[in-house]
Order: structure tokens, then sequence, then C-alpha cells
């Protein structure tokens, strides 16, 4: 059984090295002799780039020698093997790959045609090389038998599981600010540099803690990220930065080499914008990148519009709130279409400035207004501090209402305590001008309350009791306060002291009225 599985694995090995071997020889010869030649005739300007893909494609042989050399089955050399065919290879097959790409593009005037088609062959080889490996994995693992099936793929995908259960909850058109996070250098080189020529902003992290370290001080539009990464892996960078409110928005992009369904769907689940697979290919990188950049200032022009619409809803509520009780408000806001109400028992406040009309004759309009919409404004104020609901003002006449929207039983006490705030606050006197001096009627009784008009909707009230209160200020005495009989007779015994008065009052007759000491 032994020699079986150690046949077994020897023919795993042997089907390997005859996919990948060849291919991984001609790009280092290629390599070779290009470098070579630039080294001797120039350009100068293309060897950093060179050097950068001879290195990596020794790094590629070296790691297939190791390969070559894993000579018995043991159980803990499976996972390590397929890491190295699914993970570790594509490494410098990408950094190969990513310079060769760019070196066409920034040299393809200046290098000579030989070379040019000597770097073709070297990305078709590599290309070809990445199809072995892919098919390999794909057929090797069959054939070696199950006790050769490559595990690397499952540990990853339970990996991830188990990081997710933690985790639960050209130049381009719109260039952006990117931030890479990936753990091999070669890789943020390439990405980075491929990244600024189609003018975006990048920022580069070797780790997810590094990344999120940028993020507290810089702001970006789109991050990569890398899957497998020491420490924090992409996924629990990724389910860091959907956790947190201030990262949340920035879509992110995950990159990884591994050949892997389950990964793709965990990863878009987890919050990823999108996926790419190494080696990344330049046109899909621009095109996936493009679509990243675009949806994203299509959400923030979303959440500016939202942003707005929230604000001129709250200015909207405050002015309704600045016209309307707030009860109405809330009446409107349910989809109340008709509001009318009748209370049984109100107390109506009127209260008007005497000889107004000579002190507007003679007023510059400016000052009038302001001098006007000064007091009216500490009358709001003391109408809030006593409870009283302001229903308009009738060109110098305040009038208020005790008791509505809501009924209260104290009424007439409230009524008249906020009368006697009102001249209070006309005998202390103006920051500017002689001061004015009210005249205040004040009635109780039932009156029907409501919300009119469409345009300039307004609440009022109206009413017999409406009238009187009226005629109780238009029948009054100049810095006194009138009230009517039932007014008197609301406060209740002893509450004011008063003098007792019979009127005539036009449209109503004889009327008993109070005049407040």
């Amino acid at each position: 059984m032994a020699q079986s599985r150690d046949i077994g694995h020897r023919m795993y090995i042997a089907r390997i090295a005859q996919n990948i071997v060849d291919p991984a020889q001609a790009i280092l010869g290629y390599q070779e002799l290009i470098t070579e030649e630039v080294r001797e005739a120039g350009p100068s300007d293309a060897l950093p780039d060179l050097e950068k893909i001879l290195s990596a494609a020794r790094e590629l042989n070296a790691l297939i020698k190791r390969l070559l050399d894993v000579e018995t089955p043991d159980s803990s050399n499976a996972p390590s093997l397929d890491r190295l065919l699914r993970h570790d290879l594509r490494t410098p097959m990408n950094a190969i790959l990513g310079y060769s790409e760019m070196l066409i593009e920034d040299f393809a005037d200046t290098l000579p045609a030989r070379l040019l088609e000597d770097v073709f062959k070297v990305i078709r080889e590599s290309r070809n090389l990445l199809a072995q490996i892919d098919e390999t994995l794909d057929s090797s693992a069959i054939e070696a038998g199950p006790e050769f099936l490559p595990q690397f793929d499952g540990t990853i995908a339970a990996d991830l599981a188990k990081t997710m259960s933690v985790r639960s909850s050209p130049i381009t058109e719109f260039a952006g600010r990117i931030l890479i996070v990936d753990d091999t250098a070669a890789n943020r080189d390439l990405l980075s540099r491929r990244l600024c020529g189609d003018g975006h902003v990048v920022v580069a992290a070797s780790s997810g803690e590094e990344a999120l370290g940028i993020l507290d001080r810089q702001e970006f539009d789109l991050i990569l990220a890398d899957v497998l990464m020491p420490a924090m892996n992409g996924i629990e960078l990724l389910g860091q930065l959907k956790s947190d409110p201030r990262f949340r928005d920035i879509p992110v992009v995950m990159v990884s080499g591994l050949k892997d369904d389950d990964a793709v769907a965990r990863c878009i689940k987890a919050g990823a914008e999108d996926y790419l697979r190494k080696p990344i290919n330049p046109v899909l990188l621009r095109a996936r990148i493009a679509a990243c950049l675009e949806r994203r200032r299509w959400r923030t022009r979303e959440n500016q519009y939202l942003a707005q619409i929230e604000f001129e809803k709250e200015r909207a509520n405050t002015l309704l709130h600045a016209v309307l009780p707030k009860q109405v408000v809330k009446r409107l806001a349910d989809g109340e279409e008709v509001i009318a109400d009748r209370i049984d028992m109100v107390t109506i406040i009127f209260a008007d400035i005497v000889n107004f009309t000579e002190f507007a004759a003679r007023t510059p309009p400016a000052a009038l207004v302001r001098r006007l919409g000064d007091l009216f404004t500490r009358f709001d104020e003391l109408a809030d501090r006593h409870g009283i609901e302001k229903i308009k003002t009738i060109g110098d006449a305040y009038m208020a209402a005790a008791g509505l929207p809501d009924p209260r039983a104290d009424h007439a006490v409230a009524g008249v305590a906020f009368a006697k705030a009102l001249l209070a606050e006309t005998l202390g006197g103006a920051d500017y001008g002689p001061p004015f001096t009210l005249r205040i009627g004040i009635h109780s009784g039932p009156v029907v309350a409501g919300l009119i008009g469409r345009k300039r909707f307004t609440y009022d009230v109206w009413g017999h009791t409406v009238n009187v209160a009226s005629r109780m200020e238009s029948c009054g005495i100049p810095g006194r306060i009138q009230i009517s009989q039932t007014t008197f007779d609301a406060l209740g015994e002893g509450r004011v002291t008063a003098r007792r008065e019979i009127i005539d009052i036009r449209g109503i007759g004889k009327y008993t009225t109070y005049l407040l000491e």
C-alpha cells in the first residue's frame, strides 16, 4: 500500500514537471537574453523593469525546483505542495506579466523590434504556464488518487468560513484615490505604477493593519485588497471595513490567485464590490476600477441628494412649526386633509398697539418693521413660556388663545397671566424709540378652530367668542386689560382685582366687563 502511494505521488510530480518546467525555463532564457542586450545597447531606462522581470523569472524557477524536490507523499507535504502551485507560483508570474506589459507600453517606440518580439514571447510563455498550472490542478488531482487530492482550496475555504462566521455582520475618465493592500512588494509596485499611469492617486499598504492606519488619516475612493495575507487576511480586513461606519461606503475590490468560486462568493457576500484573479489583466483591471469609481460617484451623488432632501424636509418642518401648532403639524403628517375642531371653552386674547397709525406715519419703513418685529418676537417667547398658542398678527394687533388646540382647565388663568406679561414687556421700554402702549381684551367661550387655505394656509379660530374678545380690546382703555364676565367667572372667586363696568358694545348691546387692576 505504501509503495502504491509512493508511485502515485511520483506520477503526480512527474505530470506537474512535464507541464510547467519547460515554460518556466523558456521565460528565464528569453529574459536573460533581453536583459543582457539592453544592458549593452540600451535603452537604459528600461533596465529597472527588466531586472525586476529577470528576478521574478529566477524566483519562479527556484520555486519549481522546490516543487520537484518533494520526494515523499507525506500528508503534511500535500497542502504545501498545493499552495506552491495555486498561490506561490502566481506571485512571480504576476510580476513577470505585469512588468512585461508595462515595458511594452513604455518602450514600444525605443526597443528594437526583435526585443519587443522576445518580450511578447515572455508574455505568451507566462500565460501558457498559467494555463498549464490550472490544467495540471484540474487533471492531476483526479489521476493521483484521493490521497493526493489538493487540499489548499479546502483549507482556504475553511479559513474564510471561520473568518466570515466571526464577521457576519489610457488615462481613465474618472480618476480617484486608491489604496492598494498586498503583502507582496512586486504586486504593490506593479499595481501602483499601472494605476498611477491611468491618472489615479495611489497609496500602498503591506498589511491589513497598515491599511487601517492609513485609512484613519486619509480618504480613498477605492480599495484593492489581496485575499491571502499574513496576520490579517483580506476577508478579515473587508469585515472590519464594512463594520466601521467611516469606511463601509468605500468600494473594495478583492484580488487573489485563488481559483475558488466559494472564495469569490464569500467576498461578495461580505461586501466586496468586485473580485479580480491574479495575474491581473490590465484591460479588465482598468474597466473594473472605472466601473467601481463610477458607482462610487453615483452613490456619493445619491447621498448628497438625500441629504439635501432631508435638509429641505427639516426646513419645511421648521417653517410648519413656526406657523402651525405642533399637534396640527403631526396631524398633517399623519395624512389628515381636513383639520377642524370644536372646543367648548377657550380664552381668546387680543392685544393692540395704541396710536400705531400715527407712529407708522412718522417712522421709516425699515425702522418700523424692525421695531414691530422685535416686539412681536418677544410676545412669541412669552406665549411659549405661558403655554399660549399664537394665532396670528393682524397689522399691529396680536391674537392668541389659551386652551387650544389641546383643551386645558386653567385657560382663563393662563390667558390673563399672559396678558399681564405683555403689558409688563411694553412698560419695560425698548432698546430704541419710545415704549408702545397696549390695549388688551379677553373673552372666554366655545370656538371652532381649523386649518384653512392651501397656498398660504393658516390655523385660525372662529365664532362669537372671537368677536367678543375683539370688542373687549377695542372698547378697552390704553395700558389696561379688559375681560368679559365669562372670563371673570372662569378665573374663580378672588383670583383678580377688577373694576366692574357695563358698557354698550356695538352689535352686542349692554355687556358686563371688568378692568383688571
